[in-house]
């Protein structure tokens, strides 16, 4: 069957010696791989630089249930995030979110809210000029309402413990040992709460910056069994130290 979609670029690895497999997320299918064949050669290789994290292209494929790789039969690009590859900063925060969504986007349906979101931030990221450093931690807070575990909004200032078992904030630390201590919390709180635009203006030091990041990254390891270590975290920390 052919069909056509919309879809995000989250990874490739190389298959044989000149093609690859992408990894994307598509509007009508949820995520999907792809057999890619002479993506490496000299004809087609120009090519490759669109099947990077990230790239919006609009597929034609051949689809068959019953295959683990689909097959291209067209591609064109739908959004180049020009902004994103040319600011190195932006790139590592990118290459991140990419392996996030790599690891935790598991689902072949449709998801068209979610894909929606993850595009529209794309756009948003790609084109802004501000709040940089704090894009990943308000994509990540956000992210969580569309995966099924949105946490509660802090209601008043003495619910000072972030409960990452129920996704809530309370008054006293739980028994359990899964909370973030007050002061992380609060900057939680913020997030939870903010649009891309306001959680720009969440004022943080680096070393903060880190923990809250890997705060949530815990928080989603927790309602995510099975999620893969973040490799890329590393690099996060060294650029935002």
């Amino acid at each position: 069957m052919i069909a056509k979609t919309r879809a995000i670029v989250l990874h490739q690895i190389k298959y044989s010696d000149t093609g690859i497999v992408a990894q994307m997320y598509t509007r009508q299918s949820g995520r999907q791989s792809f057999l890619i064949r002479g993506m490496r050669n000299r004809k087609c290789g120009k090519h490759n630089v669109l099947f990077q994290p990230m790239f919006i292209l609009d597929l034609v494929t051949y689809q068959k249930e019953s295959r683990s790789m689909q097959m291209l039969k067209e591609f064109s690009v739908s959004y180049a995030p020009s902004g994103i590859y040319s600011d190195s900063f932006k790139n590592c925060i990118s290459i991140f979110l990419a392996e996030v969504l790599s690891s935790v986007l598991r689902e072949e349906s449709a998801n068209e809210p979610l894909f929606d979101y993850i595009e529209d931030s794309i756009h948003y990221f790609d084109k802004s000029t501000s709040g940089t450093p704090n894009f990943h931690i308000a994509f990540l807070s956000s992210l969580s309402g569309f995966l099924g575990f949105e946490p509660g909004r802090r209601t008043d200032d003495s619910e000072q413990y972030f409960d990452m078992l129920d996704g809530r904030f309370v008054t006293l630390p739980p028994v359990h040992g899964n909370y973030a201590p007050p002061g992380i919390s609060g900057v939680l709180a913020r997030f939870f709460s903010a649009s891309f635009e306001s959680a720009g203006d969440i004022p943080l030091t680096g070393s903060v910056r880190n923990e809250v990041l890997e705060t949530i990254l815990r928080y989603y390891s927790l309602h995510l069994p099975g999620l893969r270590k973040i490799n890329s975290i590393g690099v996060m920390k060294e650029i935002f130290r």
